[in-house]
């Protein structure tokens, strides 16, 4: 895609983090944005300040892991603008447990917002944007969709890594058979700067708190203060995405080191029965260097 600028993208997750700042800089360049988001109050916020900087966008309240709220938020794009350039898929959530203590219901959610959400959104839009002449498709993964051994992430991981390989396979047959002209690229962040940790903030009825569990508690401590020290800022992050964007780049890295020491892991953990190293460990070693 040579510009964003006169597109129409849609963002999911758009009220905060990841996917508030890559709102922020597609609006700069530019582009109108159709902001989406569970979150009704912080929605409605962030549409105001993007207005208020000069940016053209509009708010609608959406469930990703309702696929009848994915087709209603790509009627009303389509409705309000004519037309879908670009798809960013960043909404997702994390919600665990050790594996034996986690429900059910938190697998449901979990999957259900980072992965068919992710892929419910790439069905229901993709006719919009092979209509174009040029178009893109950002998925949100994550390092941990290349790196195990997280404790009580299991679900997490589980969706991140089936996001990679939805991902991978519609690059593939997108670029190769039905449609060169749509981009598609996989931004898998490592340690960013944002309220994922906080994500039961939006966790649904019937889904059991874990925030409680010491083992978990552990965990977040953990990686919150991983964050501090090698954390990136979601801004950073949304450069990063616009350049991919652009550059019609698949892989999109905030941690390049570390995710592809944590690939080489799983190599050798197939080719000489060495396991791997938690992302946890991988991050400190890269930091070492």
């Amino acid at each position: 895609m040579k510009t964003v600028i006169g597109k129409v993208a849609v963002v999911s997750g758009a009220a905060s983090g990841i996917g508030r700042a890559i709102v922020d800089r597609l609006a700069a360049e530019g582009a109108t944005v159709v902001m989406a988001d569970v979150e009704a109050v912080a929605l409605a916020t962030a549409v105001d300040e993007v207005r208020a900087s000069g940016g053209e966008a509009i708010g609608v309240r959406t469930d990703v892991s309702r696929v009848e709220d994915i087709e209603a938020l790509a009627e009303r794009a389509v409705d309000e603008y004519g037309a879908v350039h670009i798809l960013c898929n960043i909404a997702g959530v994390e919600g665990g447990a050790p594996f034996g203590e986690i429900s059910r219901r938190t697998w449901e959610w979990v999957m259900g917002v980072n992965f068919w959400g992710t892929l419910d959104a790439c069905r229901v839009f993709l006719p919009h944007l092979i209509a174009q002449e040029e178009a893109h498709i950002v998925n949100c993964a994550s390092m941990a969709g290349f790196a195990t051994g997280l404790p009580t992430f299991h679900p997490y991981v589980t969706s991140k890594f089936a996001v990679v390989g939805m991902t991978e396979n519609l690059e593939v047959e997108l670029r190769t058979t039905t449609a060169p002209h749509v981009g598609v690229s996989l931004l898998s962040p490592g340690l960013v700067k944002t309220n994922m940790n906080k994500s039961e903030r939006n966790r649904p009825t019937g889904v059991p708190a874990t925030d409680t569990q010491d083992l978990r508690r552990q965990v977040h401590a953990n990686i919150d203060e991983q964050t501090e020290k090698f954390g990136v800022t979601p801004a950073h992050v949304a450069d990063l995405v616009l350049a991919g964007i652009i550059e019609n780049r698949f892989h999109i890295l905030t941690h390049p080191e570390p995710t592809i020491a944590a690939f080489r892991s799983r190599l050798a953990w197939m080719e000489d029965g060495t396991p791997p190293r938690s992302p946890a460990e991988v991050e400190d070693a890269a930091a070492q260097r």
